[in-house]
């Protein structure tokens, strides 16, 4: 019988998104990241709570409101100082990662190891939602109707003090925007431009924006991302975005009547190899253990710290991973 909380045990060769989408509570194990952001998972993780002060969580159907305790904090502190200081109302909260991490059943690549948060652009409303709200309620796109440009009949200074503060963070190591928004940045802020290299564009992220944090300090078995380029990135590397190819349809190769491969989903042997005790692990007694606020976290950590489960070469640093080429000339995000 599996324990409390664990997604049921699986052969390593099964889609990692059945088995991590499975499970409903966190790994009780100390905090960890685990692999890389689009290929890992999370131990100990915690939930935001549904409703704090200054913020409201999205799509509570998709239990997707956990993550590494370092990011879950930092997205309180967020919702908290832009309220105090940016007037900014509070933050809708959504996607942030699985219970147990690792790759979801539907939508993103990444949100894997706990250290990624999607932010609505939408602020939050002077009244609880409803559940049904926090399900159908659609966020706010801030273009104009096809095209590539901010719409400033939307777009608000309080939007783009949000941004500037999200991306001061130390521990924050990128902030994805749609080119419009950051181009608006570029165009408009007139305070310090220090962070603004950390604020990438890319493709959608019109109607949220997504904080990524680094690894923590310390951390083995987490890879970070590259830095992102020096400078403000308001330069020929956003004037590409502007450009036609990022949007051209990919140009079909010379023999491209042969059908083409179902893409193959990540495995859970595709995945480090701490991943699979994440998963036989033990859960939380409830959610409300686990959630920010609660003091169990360290009870819960120091309890499994010398479980031979968890002993340290379980989590060894990952090798370093073969490049990934990029279509050029497209640049760096």
């Amino acid at each position: 019988m599996a324990a409390a909380g664990a997604a049921q045990p699986t052969a390593a060769d099964q889609p990692a998104k059945q088995v991590f989408g499975a499970a409903d509570l966190p790994a009780a194990l100390p905090a960890r990241a685990i692999g890389f952001y689009s290929k890992g998972c999370l131990a100990g993780g915690i939930a935001i709570p549904t409703d704090g002060p200054t913020w409201q969580a999205m799509r509570l159907s998709r239990n997707r409101r956990w993550g590494h305790p370092d990011l879950i904090r930092l997205v309180e502190k967020l919702s908290r100082e832009a309220a105090a200081q940016d007037g900014w109302p509070g933050l809708l909260v959504g996607d942030i990662a699985q219970p147990r991490g690792g790759p979801m059943l539907s939508g993103h690549a990444s949100h894997q190891v706990g250290l990624d948060a999607d932010v609505w652009l939408t602020p939050m409303p002077d009244r609880k939602l409803s559940a049904a709200e926090r399900e159908n309620l659609s966020a706010t796109s801030m273009l104009k109707k096809n095209t590539l440009y901010v719409d400033d009949r939307i777009w608000t200074p309080a939007h783009a003090r949000l941004l500037m503060r999200a991306a001061s963070y130390p521990e924050v190591e990128r902030i994805f925007v749609h080119p419009g928004i950051k181009k608006k940045l570029c165009d408009s802020w007139t305070g310090s431009r220090a962070a603004m290299g950390k604020i990438r564009p890319y493709y959608g992220h019109h109607y949220h924006f997504h904080i990524r944090i680094k690894c923590p300090p310390g951390a083995s078995g987490c890879r970070s991302q590259t830095p992102p380029p020096a400078g403000a990135g308001c330069d020929s590397s956003l004037a590409w975005w502007f450009t036609d190819e990022p949007w051209a349809p990919a140009k079909p190769k010379k023999d491209d009547t042969k059908p083409k491969p179902k893409k193959r989903d990540i495995q859970l042997s595709d995945l480090p190899s701490a991943c699979r005790m994440v998963i036989a692990a033990p859960g939380p007694a409830s959610e409300a253990e686990v959630t920010l606020g609660a003091d169990p976290i360290a009870r819960i950590a120091r309890a499994n710290a010398n479980n031979a489960a968890i002993r340290a070469s379980a989590f060894a640093p990952l090798p370093l991973p073969g490049r990934i080429p990029l279509p050029v000339p497209r640049p760096a995000n």
